[in-house]
C-alpha cells in the first residue's frame, strides 16, 4: 500500500521531467529495449551475466546525468574545425 501511494505520489513530477528531458525518454527506452533483449537471450538459453547489464544501465545514467547538468549550466559544446580538404586549398592541382 505505501509502495502504490509513493508512486501516485511521484508519477506526475517524473512524467513532467521526461516530458522536458526527451533524452530521458530515450534513455528509458533503450533500457526497456535492454531488459526485453535479454529476456529473450535468458528464453533462448543464453545467459547474459546481470552485472554487464547493470554496469551499461549506471554508466548510461551517469552520462545522462552529466549531460544534464551540463545543459543547464549553458555550457556551450565543443565546436568542431571544419574538415581538411586539400583540394580546397589555393594553387592545389585539383582546384
Amino acid at each position: 500500500m505505501i509502495a502504490v501511494g509513493v508512486m501516485m505520489l511521484s508519477a506526475e513530477p517524473l512524467g513532467a521531467f521526461v516530458l522536458r528531458h526527451p533524452t530521458v525518454k530515450m534513455l528509458a527506452l533503450s533500457f526497456l529495449l535492454l531488459i526485453g533483449m535479454s529476456l529473450v537471450a535468458e528464453g533462448v538459453g543464453h545467459h547474459v551475466p546481470k552485472g554487464y547489464i547493470y554496469f551499461a544501465m549506471g554508466f548510461s545514467v551517469l552520462v545522462e546525468m552529466l549531460n544534464l547538468r551540463a545543459k543547464k549550466k549553458g555550457e556551450t559544446p565543443v565546436a568542431l574545425r571544419a574538415p581538411y580538404h586539400p583540394a580546397d586549398q589555393p594553387g592545389s592541382a585539383d582546384a
